[in-house]
């Protein structure tokens, strides 16, 4: 114990080149806890959510309602299977329609794609968190349409109370603002799923069906009933499971770039590491050599040193981590590979990444520590004091 606290003082010894070492550790640990919390972002807005009580029907084979495409005939199939929920004498299901339309981005940064979402009013009782923070809800059968809130800002145009050109003399009006508890749907544009239909010339098909089942158990009989007809060529998928299927992509490709760029700063913070406690223990010989004949074993040197070398990159690696949390006000905004849709989302910094990362700082004061404290340890008490 004594050892390690003599190697926590020299710390202080050697300020700058230990706050140095240190902002090194610290900017490597920010990049790696940033990744992660993009890719947790990205399972926040897309992937979490749903309930288990609900499911989707899409065309077989589809991985998302944008690719998904079947005749509207179906839909009355599907509300009627056994294990849907019926409210005032009507089944809780309704048959929605996604389409993709490329707008101007604001400050003319090009063209995005955005979400449109053509819903009926079943599809709000299915989503009783969502929520209009501004404006009002579009009216059934007219050309009026809301935005979720993530969207604002970002679009020239998309904005309350103005037009936007779905298609050529197909304009629709802004009329509301709404959030969805940060899930994917904010970065969506909303309006009634006939008005959507006719701009874009699909009035007899749809894209997706969206059920709420008596209860979770209830998911095998109706997927049964919906899957049996092969002449339908339909799939049902719990709504938790169709949600966590969507963010995989783009969260695995930001966990991989990352970790990637991470082990390259990360390798610069270990040299920076190395360099230093290698110059510590130049700097130190005599002292070491002094320790060595009051009897303190090669052992217990390089154990001190160890120490010495992982307090200091778990500092850096804490001050990484508190810059990070500034980031969870940040939005970014990408396109989701499997909607090809703009997504606005934040970094997720949760608790189970922050440890992590100061693990990652941790682990590299261990590994660029290494060879400084075994030269320490092998320091000969003799040479050290006729130095």
């Amino acid at each position: 114990m004594l050892i390690v606290k003599y190697n926590i003082r020299s710390l202080f010894v050697r300020k700058t080149t230990a706050v140095a070492t240190a902002l090194g550790v610290a900017l490597a640990t920010l990049v790696f806890a940033a990744s992660w919390m993009l890719a947790a972002g990205v399972t926040k807005t897309v992937g979490e959510g749903g309930r288990a009580d609900n499911a989707i029907v899409l065309r077989k084979g589809s991985d998302a309602e944008l690719n998904s495409n079947f005749e509207a005939q179906s839909v009355a199939l599907i509300s009627s299977a056994p294990g849907v929920k019926n409210e005032n004498g009507r089944p809780l299901a309704t048959a929605e329609s996604v389409m993709v339309v490329a707008l101007p981005k604001a400050g003319g940064e090009g063209l995005s794609n955005v979400t449109l979402r053509g819903v009926t009013e079943v599809s709000y009782s299915l989503r009783s968190e969502l929520k209009i923070v501004e404006g009002q809800r579009p009216r059934p059968g007219t050309e009026e349409a809301m935005i979720g809130s993530r969207l604002r800002g970002r679009f020239a145009g998309l904005d309350l109370g103005k037009p936007v050109e779905l298609r050529k003399n197909r304009p629709v009006t802004i009329v509301g603002v709404f959030e969805d508890e940060g899930h994917a749907s904010e970065s969506e544009v909303w309006l009634d799923r006939d008005v959507l239909a006719a701009s874009f010339g699909r009035p007899t098909t749809v894209s997706s069906v969206h059920v709420r089942l008596e209860d979770p158990g209830k998911f095998a009989a109706f997927q049964a009933a919906v899957e049996r007809d092969k002449r339908l060529a339909l799939d049902a998928i719990p709504e938790p499971e169709f949600l966590a299927h969507q963010s995989e992509g783009l969260s695995m490709f930001l966990t991989i770039m990352g970790t990637i760029i991470g082990i390259f700063f990360s390798a610069g913070a270990m040299l920076g590491a190395t360099m230093t406690m290698h110059a510590a223990v130049s700097n130190r010989e005599r002292e070491i050599g002094t320790l060595r004949a009051l009897g303190f074993s090669r052992r217990g040197i390089l154990i001190g040193f160890l120490v010495e070398a992982m307090t200091l990159t778990a500092i850096g690696g804490v001050v990484g981590v508190l810059l990070s949390t500034c980031l969870s006000r940040v939005k970014i905004s990408m396109v989701n590979w499997t909607t090809w849709s703009e997504l606005v989302f934040t970094f997720s910094p949760t608790v189970e990444i922050l440890i992590k990362s100061v693990i990652f700082a941790a682990v590299m004061g261990l590994l660029g520590g290494v060879f400084p404290a075994y030269r320490a340890s092998k320091v000969s008490p003799l040479a050290a004091l006729r130095s």
